[in-house]
């Protein structure tokens, strides 16, 4: 086998269209040798190179004679000293941080570990047995692939719906998916799947982590998986998993086919990146990937060198203060945009990656690098706020480009449909935008993703069902999973045949999905909500690939009801101009007119006082929003007019009767929804006029000229009209079921 010198960049190995450069960052080892191997089930490699190059902390080789498809590993030697933080151990095969494919996944085996398993000195001790029959293995990839016109939809924040899904779980029990297809990113880019996200009316798909990840051993052993995904092993690899056939060499194709399938009706493709932690876990972990190439540079060490600082509660942290880890991050990213097609990125623990030394810094390097970076600016990006490490937790925190999810929004929805006082001021504030957190540093109100369910805890179904968490099956006796749901079970725990409580279970549905997709700000729904899945109240169903987890497609009149009316919800949302803002509400009314851009009441018409705000007792709030007062353009300079809308919102248990505030000159309040009875026909309301606003209800009137003199209007006429009104006229309508 010929080998040449080569080069140390781009590190991986990289196809040329005449050979493969191999070069891969080891700032602490000695010698390093490139492994390839013949065949998936080889258990040893074929050539065993040592590479001569070294420059600037990177080894580097051309091989002229080596193809696409190639399986290749590593043997990285050096000092194995664990208490100096050194943990080299050459006869353990590694995977190249940089790998692009897997061709091969590991399977578990004490011969992973650098140390002697059940040895009495523990990872102090040192393993001399070779890995190569266990280890995951890279494989040279050619990126060709026709794209053909594909371009990023480019949705503008302010107009962005998100649905965050599984890959698999979406399509695996679709019986319109081909069966081949399901579970698959192929079944993902199916006609029956994105053909649901397009009447479902949203923007963005937000994908659970498909980096590639590993199934953690002690879950492997009783008979689990790590579902979903937050163990990632390679940073630029598509998970193997989602391969439709599972030959691995075809899943950068299919995801690629993915994302232009998604790109061709206009759904940007939105990843959930874990760049925190890697699946090596602590200092009793295999050694995998970076432990074994140079674990003194690739991971946070405590003060103590054997131990890991640990930010994530997984037992290690990568060390963001190294340029060539932030270089790794990096390059991924941009390999994501650029490669791959995706349109944004949501980071797991993001604060972790925010920690320069041991605080969390809003100027650190990382947000300097991404901020002057001409690809990565231009990308959604998408913030969890918080990890578990002292002063993680950083909601409205974030610098600008930054968008976050707003956990004080999904805690304050959940307290108030609840049923707890004391929440009606902060959510006006969180209804309007969340200004509190994200006005003062210059951000714009689209920087809250606004959410109340998500994969990280109980769906919808369960929110209302349960009072407490179920994750026996977990198979951890119930102790996993938070304890602090601000959930409610309307009156019996977890399923029930009470008509009563079913309806009400359905209205508070219909209460949190209409506030979540009726606030200013991006709403983030869980996929599945619109279907009414559960869980069976567990809320941390991490480790269940099974149909506890998996989407079901078989709905009851129920179900459909509650789906058609989400398909309306977003239909709303999108139609609405005053719903997508792009600034914030002033609080007082501009250009001379003498109504507020906002402006909040009680259930007399009043606008709210003092009084109003600080009694614990107040669960009802009626919030106006002039849609006449954006004070805003579109892109062509034009100013952007809109419907005004008034929201009634009650959490009592007893209907209260609300007196509607005035209107303009001519026109009336036109009832558009009431989830008390979603079935309604709209009816007019004059100014001055009560409301029979039910309990826990939440309704939604539109300022409209009469219709035909108070006379009810056909549903042939309600259409026209509302045709004839629409203001968006790109806005889609919802396809029948």
């Amino acid at each position: 086998m010929r080998v040449w010198p080569g080069n140390p960049y781009p590190l991986g190995a990289t196809w040329d269209g005449a050979g493969v450069n191999f070069a891969i960052f080891a700032e602490n080892a000695t010698k390093v040798e490139l492994c390839l191997f013949d065949a998936p089930d080889a258990a040893r490699e074929a050539h065993r190179i040592p590479l001569k190059e070294y420059t600037d902390k990177v080894w580097h080789a051309y091989l002229p004679d080596v193809l696409p498809g190639q399986l290749y590993g590593y043997r990285v030697h050096g000092p194995y000293e664990p208490a100096r933080g050194h943990r080299f151990n050459p006869n353990k095969v590694v995977l190249d941080p940089y790998a692009k494919l897997i061709g091969r996944d590991l399977r578990w085996d004490d011969a992973l570990f650098g140390y002697q398993v059940g040895d009495e000195q523990a990872d102090l001790s040192f393993d001399g047995r070779d890995s190569a029959p266990y280890a995951p293995l890279a494989a040279v990839v050619d990126p060709a692939f026709t794209w053909g016109d594909d371009r990023p939809p480019r949705t503008p924040w302010h107009k962005t719906v998100i649905y965050e899904l599984h890959v698999k779980g979406f399509t695996q029990l679709n019986p319109n998916v081909p069966e081949p297809l399901r579970g698959s990113y192929a079944g993902l880019a199916s006609e029956s799947a994105i053909k649901h996200l397009t009447d479902l009316g949203v923007t963005a798909v937000e994908l659970l982590p498909v980096h590639h990840f590993l199934d953690d051993r002690h879950l492997v052993d009783r008979g689990l998986r790590n579902y979903w995904g937050y163990n990632t092993l390679a940073f630029f690899a598509p998970a193997s998993h989602y391969a439709h056939d599972r030959i691995q060499q075809d899943a950068v194709q299919q995801f690629k086919m993915m994302v232009r399938a998604m790109h061709a009706v206009g759904l940007e493709v939105i990843l959930d990146v874990v760049y925190n932690h890697t699946a090596e876990g602590n200092q009793m972990g295999p050694t995998l990937s970076m432990r074994g190439v140079d674990n003194a540079a690739y991971y946070r060490l405590a003060p103590d060198p054997r131990y890991y600082m640990d930010f994530t509660g997984t037992g290690n942290t990568l060390n963001m203060t190294q340029p060539f880890v932030l270089q790794l991050i990096m390059d991924s990213l941009r390999y994501w945009v650029s490669e791959m097609h995706v349109d944004g990125f949501r980071f797991d623990l993001a604060s972790t990656l925010a920690r320069e030394l041991f605080e969390v810094d809003r100027l650190g390097a990382f947000f300097d690098v991404i901020h002057q970076d001409p690809l990565l600016s231009q990308v959604k990006l998408i913030a969890e706020p918080w990890d578990v490490g002292p002063g993680g937790y950083q909601v409205g925190n974030f610098p600008v480009l930054w968008t976050e999810w707003n956990g004080k929004y999904r805690d304050c929805v959940r307290r108030f449909w609840k049923g707890d006082g004391g929440t009606t001021s902060e959510l006006a504030t969180r209804l309007s935008g969340s200004s509190d957190l994200y006005q003062d540093d210059g951000r714009k109100p689209y920087a809250s993703i606004n959410f109340i369910t998500c994969h990280d805890g109980f769906s919808l179904q369960d929110l209302v069902s349960y009072n407490a968490k179920h994750n026996e099956d977990n198979g951890e006796d119930n102790r996993d999973g938070s304890d602090d749901n601000n959930s409610w079970n309307c009156g019996e725990e977890g399923p029930t045949d009470d008509p009563d409580i079913i309806e009400l279970r359905e209205r508070q549905k219909r209460n949190l999905m209409s506030t979540l997709m009726l606030s200013i700000g991006v709403p983030m729904m869980l996929g599945g909500d619109e279907l009414s899945h559960s869980q069976r109240g567990n809320n941390n169903a991490y480790c269940q690939d099974n149909e506890l987890t998996w989407l079901n497609w078989e709905l009851d009149d129920r179900q459909r009801r509650f789906l058609e009316f989400t398909r309306k919800l977003i239909f709303l949302r999108r139609s609405q101009p005053v719903l997508h803002r792009r600034k914030f509400f002033l609080g007082r009314a501009i250009r001379g007119s003498d109504i507020k851009d906002i402006s909040f009441f009680g259930p007399s018409g009043q606008e709210m006082s003092d009084e109003d705000w600080n009694a614990g007792f107040v669960k009802c709030l009626g919030v106006r929003l002039a849609g006449d007062l954006i004070d805003d353009e579109n892109e062509r300079g034009e100013p952007i007019v809109g419907e005004t809308l008034l929201m009634l919102l009650n959490a009592h248990w007893e209907p209260i009767p609300f007196t509607l505030p005035s209107t303009r000159d001519g026109h009336i309040w036109d009832r558009i929804l009431d989830t008390a009875d979603p079935c309604e026909e709209p009816r007019d309301f004059e100014g001055g006029r009560q409301y029979p606003l039910r309990d826990r209800s939440f309704a939604v009137l539109a300022a409209r000229s009469p219709r035909y003199k108070g006379e009810a209007a056909t549903p042939e006429q309600v259409r026209a009209i509302q045709e004839q009104r629409r203001p968006a006229a790109d806005a889609p309508r919802p396809a029948p079921l």
